[in-house]
């Protein structure tokens, strides 16, 4: 446990003092400090800006607590951005520990614990936003900023800009292990901050690197550096996909000895793997072949991780996203490629993504050195393993019939890697740009907007075209707030200076978290509480200002044309009316028309919403109406290799509900709904929840990180959630029998002796009394759903909505709550289909 580190007991806060006090406490913690590190705290502490230029494990990390150290002590108010939010989470646990809660606050849009505070912890965006608003005279003395490489950003490297234009009164550290020259920030800096600006490099590595290229295949590859303990091993891959596909290709491997798999087994313990790829990964760890990346869910995420600080992994598949703030202890890193898929076309690494991810080879503390493998194109070692089984024989070798590139393939071999090895990163490009949002900030400060404006266009880090383009761009937005009434212009200058006001109230992070938000919070008014689809509707409002989660909606897609081409079929359609009528299909938009309509309305008074774009879908609904559990939606759309996207997303959509709808629009349905999907999505992984709720509410003992248990709280516990978990199985029974499914009714109750036939037999029996069985509303109104509870079970039956509203039909069925509560979902077994029997609640 690091000791409480006490910057206000410095009773004389100068440079000598500072590094005495600091060097003391790291000496305390068993910690020595490299030169680069004591050359950086001298300057920060003497008052001077730092770029830290040094390679990953070099200890950037102590080098900002210090800087924090410095300032605090000082009485300035610190700041520590990342680009993302797991990263300043992390980040705030950790300077907890150090500084003590009551020191330290976080802000990232999603929530705001202890704003106050001397020490903040926050996204590139909010410091933006904050530097824009307050300009130079912003309570922030000093800015920390990791990971200083996404400056270069393409979408977000202005809010790593912004706060350098206009924090002219703070100090700042900007630490990344690939700047490259960073002549002009050295030289910008001190002209706009009027402070000294020291540039520490070091290209001494505390563990250093060794690179190689080779012509073996992979797995033989892998077999030699297992064999050589050059373990763990990261492998990297430009896609998920492959990265999964080759982690289940090195099972035929021998990766572990059987005592390392029983020891792996041990550590996992009783974690609870759901189906699908949570199967894949069960299988994977037990081999001690790890996988990485962003679409898996966090809990996987954190396994593998753990696994692998524990030294059980031998071999980590993964993605490029290793190069940020990833907690993976590795020593060798394995290359699969040297080009990647940027979203637009397929292009060669650059020599910063190269090195950034190379970087993490090599484990201080516990490796000499670190490995980077480069493997050579697939065709180039089929080439040389051909030649070699040729031998020395001319004649044979030229008989050899070389592998060609695949089509389209973007060369590269070994010229491409030494030149990734000795290239330096390249320079950071500026990616500055001009938003509504922007325009509002500035224009909401006091003093003249149109002199902060013009100095923010005019002496930025964009070259004298894109200035002009920006200058444009700002009068365009400016004229349009004008017409819209949302700012005016004074005749007379006020107390404070402004030129120009605000007619309208903006809360503090209106531009972040869902910036649609409020545009959300006007059309709930449109919505009619007495329908039966309120809840779902409110639902589907807020589903419109959210991020597309974009595998979702391309499943749906898919999945909507198929069955509308069976539709077609079955109407006789010839194949081009077929094709032609397919293009009008897409993934389901509710509320569609009604929501586009007002957000042309809402955007005449609201400029600034068109720098985002409103995109009605059916995610978290969608799932809610077809009564599905997250791993049969999973399972259904085949989403397996996404399936932390869709967590994500329905954690964001749980959010909304919870932040954006007011009590007055909330009804007992629609607080079920949102019951229901906060217990959903903490059942699959309680972090993306437990820790926001616990960011949001903080208990003020809590000191220290939280630990995050691999289960989360009985799935029963929350009666009001795990009340609408039943009844939406339920009603998926009724939905399937109303579609004749019975392969899928079977596949669900087959264990408790309901099988394809005995549904057939039980639903055609149905159908023979009536024409049809409702799906709508009211088949899911409250009063044909019925519940008797008992200590270890529930007795339930779902009535049927037959066209004569007889309600004598049904499903009756027992829950059992210990297996709920093991299982994370409602475990049903069906009694009975048809009348109620001996069912009396």
């Amino acid at each position: 446990m690091t000791s409480p580190l006490q910057p206000l007991d410095i009773a004389e806060p100068d440079a000598d003092s500072l590094f005495d006090a600091f060097t003391r406490w790291t000496a305390d913690q068993g910690l020595t400090l490299y030169p680069h590190q004591e050359e950086a705290l001298i300057e920060l502490m003497s008052g001077a800006n730092v770029i830290l230029n040094t390679p990953t494990g070099s200890g950037k990390s102590l080098v900002a607590t210090g800087a924090h150290f410095s300032a605090m002590a000082q009485g300035q108010r610190t700041f520590y951005t990342a680009p993302i939010k797991a990263l300043v989470s992390e980040k705030f646990f950790s300077l907890c520990e150090t500084f003590g809660p009551a020191n330290v606050g976080m802000m990232t849009g999603d929530a705001s614990v202890n704003p106050q505070a001397p020490l903040i912890c926050c996204t590139a965006e909010i410091l933006a936003n904050i530097a824009l608003r307050e300009g130079e005279d912003a309570d922030i003395g000093q800015v920390v900023m990791d990971e200083f490489h996404f400056y270069a950003d393409p979408d977000r490297g202005w809010a790593w800009q912004v706060p350098l234009l206009e924090l002219r009164k703070a100090q700042f550290l900007l630490m990344s292990a690939t700047l490259g020259d960073v002549t002009r920030f050295e030289t910008d800096l001190t002209r706009r901050t009027g402070r000294p600006t020291a540039v520490i490099r070091s290209a001494h590595r505390p563990v250093p690197l060794v690179y190689s290229y080779v012509t073996t295949p992979l797995h033989e590859t892998l077999e030699e550096l297992i064999s050589t303990r050059e373990t763990p091993i990261y492998v990297v891959h430009f896609t998920q996909a492959a990265a999964v596909e080759r982690a289940q290709a090195l099972t035929s491997l021998k990766v572990c000895t059987r005592a390392e798999k029983d020891a792996i087994a041990r550590a996992i313990g009783d974690f609870r793997f759901t189906a699908g790829f949570g199967r894949t990964l069960s299988r994977l760890v037990r081999h001690g072949i790890g996988v990485h990346h962003a679409g898996m869910l966090p809990r996987y995420r954190r396994l593998v991780e753990t696994l692998a600080q524990a030294g059980l992994l031998k071999v980590i598949c993964g993605t490029d996203t290793l190069g940020v703030g990833i907690n993976v202890p590795i020593r060798t890193v394995v290359f699969t490629g040297l080009t990647k898929f940027d979203g637009q076309k397929v292009r060669l690494l650059n020599a910063r993504e190269f090195h950034q991810i190379a970087g993490r080879a090599g484990r201080a503390g516990f490796d000499t050195m670190g490995r980077v493998v480069v493997q050579a194109p697939e065709h180039v070692v089929e080439n040389e393993k051909a030649l070699a089984k040729a031998g020395d024989d001319p004649k044979k070798r030229r008989k050899v019939v070389r592998k060609k590139p695949p089509e389209g393939w973007v060369g590269w071999g070994r010229p491409t890697f030494d030149r990734l090895v000795a290239a330096d990163p390249e320079p950071l490009t500026s990616s500055f740009k001009v938003t509504h949002a922007m325009l509002l900030n500035v224009i909401a400060r006091p003093g003249d907007a149109f002199e902060a404006m013009r100095r923010l266009l005019t002496d930025n880090h964009e070259d004298p075209a894109a200035r002009r383009r920006h200058i444009r761009r700002a009068i365009a937005i400016y004229r349009a707030l004008l017409a819209a009434g949302v700012v005016e212009r004074l005749d007379e200058p006020d107390e404070t200076g402004r030129r120009v006001r605000l007619t309208v109230d903006l809360q503090f992070d209106f531009a972040l978290n869902q910036p649609l938000s409020p545009f959300a919070l006007a059309a709930l008014e449109l919505l009619d509480r007495e329908s039966p689809t309120y809840a779902l509707d409110v639902l589907s409002v807020l589903e419109a200002t959210l991020e597309d989660p974009r595998p979702v909606l391309d499943a749906q897609r898919t999945n909507a044309r198929a069955e509308a081409v069976a539709a077609m079929k079955a109407e006789g359609l010839d194949y081009d009316t077929r094709m032609e009528l397919l293009e009008e299909v897409t993934h389901p938009r509710p509320l569609a028309d009604l929501l586009e309509t007002a957000y042309e309305i809402y955007r005449r008074g609201h400029p600034w919403v068109a720098d985002h774009e409103l995109s009605p879908k059916s995610v978290a609904r969608d799932m809610y109406e077809r009564g599905m559990t997250f791993t049969e939606f999973i399972s259904y759309y085949g989403l397996a290799r996404s399936e932390g996207l869709v967590l994500r997303y329905l954690a964001d959509a749980y959010k909304a509900l919870r932040q954006t709808v007011p009590e007055e629009a909330r009804t007992e349905e629609l607080v079920d709904l949102t019951e229901w999907l906060g217990e959903l999505v903490r059942q699959v992984d309680s972090s993306l929840i437990d820790e926001w709720e616990r960011l949001t509410n903080p208990v003020e003992e809590s000191t220290s990180r939280p630990t995050e248990p691999d289960r989360p709280a009985p799935v029963t516990a929350n009666t009001r959630a795990f009340r609408v978990l039943v009844r939406n199985a339920m009603f998926r029974r009724v939905e399937l029998a109303a579609l004749r499914r019975y392969d899928e009714l079977g596949a669900l109750d087959a264990e408790s002796g309901w099988d394809a036939d005995a549904w057939a037999e039980a639903i055609e029996a149905y159908f023979r009394e009536y024409d049809e069985l409702g799906t709508g509303p009211n088949a899911r109104g409250p009063h044909l759903f019925l519940v008797e509870t008992e200590p270890d079970r529930w007795k339930v039956r779902q009535i049927f909505d037959d066209p004569n509203g007889d309600h004598d039909w049904g499903i009756s069925a027992e829950v059992d709550l210990p297996a709920s509560d093991e299982a994370g979902h409602a475990v049903i077994r069906v009694v009975s289909v048809g009348p109620p029997h001996a069912f009396a609640p």
